[in-house]
């Protein structure tokens, strides 16, 4: 299994944003903040293939508060299936931490097809974590779960600011590298704001994200896509 004992946790705060509050926040942190490098025009396009038990053992401990949880996905970037990752996230509290580990699309299309006898790889021990718990938890490729995603950086404090919006669920299909997938809208309309930083968050950058009345929220991606199960 994988050593948490090194493990990096940063801070993760979520705000939900009026579509003004999205072009004007936008707007100032363009003036100290530079956009990611690796996104296309500026954004991302994010699909996630997230996994839980028969009893929804991530989706309960999200709704249900837990201090402590960890939930697995496969993800890639703007359609390329040639650069695909598995993730896990942990959460305590109000701090995350991420691992995650190269997959081809081969080997994606083989866990979601449920052949889990070549995961058992020393190499690669995320994999092996996953191997575990979809024979112990019985995890399963769960839902798709399409949105766009904006992410700003600021170097000093290691900080990361993401808009996300245009949230998409795939239901219960797991074809998720089947560019044509049929997706839907995730409930209502929601933009969300992450804002992520190791130790510190600098002065300059809780400035400008500070907005009279604001208050951050708990809200989760993958429970806003499981709304019609």
């Amino acid at each position: 299994m994988m050593s948490q004992t090194d493990v990096s946790w940063r801070n993760e705060v979520k705000h939900f944003l009026s579509r003004s509050d999205l072009l004007s926040i936008r707007q100032r942190l363009r003036t100290v903040m530079e956009p990611d490098a690796h996104a296309v025009g500026g954004k991302y396009l994010i699909r996630s293939l997230y996994f839980d038990s028969p009893q929804d053992k991530a989706l309960r401990e999200k709704i249900d508060g837990v201090n402590q949880r960890e939930k697995f996905r496969i993800r890639y970037y703007n359609g390329d299936t040639s650069f695909i990752h598995l993730e896990k996230k942990s959460k305590h509290n109000s701090l995350g931490t991420k691992y995650s580990v190269r997959l081809s699309a081969d080997e994606a299309q083989k866990i979601v097809d449920g052949e889990t006898d070549w995961m058992l790889d020393p190499g690669r021990p995320l994999l092996e974590e996953l191997y575990v718990k979809m024979h112990s938890q019985q995890l399963r490729p769960k839902t798709i779960v399409d949105y766009t995603r904006e992410p700003f950086i600021y170097r000093p404090g290691n900080v990361r600011v993401t808009f996300d919006y245009n949230i998409r669920t795939g239901l219960m299909c797991t074809d998720f590298l089947n560019p044509d997938c049929v997706t839907i809208p995730a409930g209502a309309p929601v933009v969300l704001m992450e804002v992520k930083w190791d130790a510190y968050l600098p002065s300059v950058i809780r400035c400008l994200l500070q907005e009279s009345g604001r208050q951050s929220t708990a809200f989760s991606k993958y429970a806003a896509c499981r709304i019609y199960d």
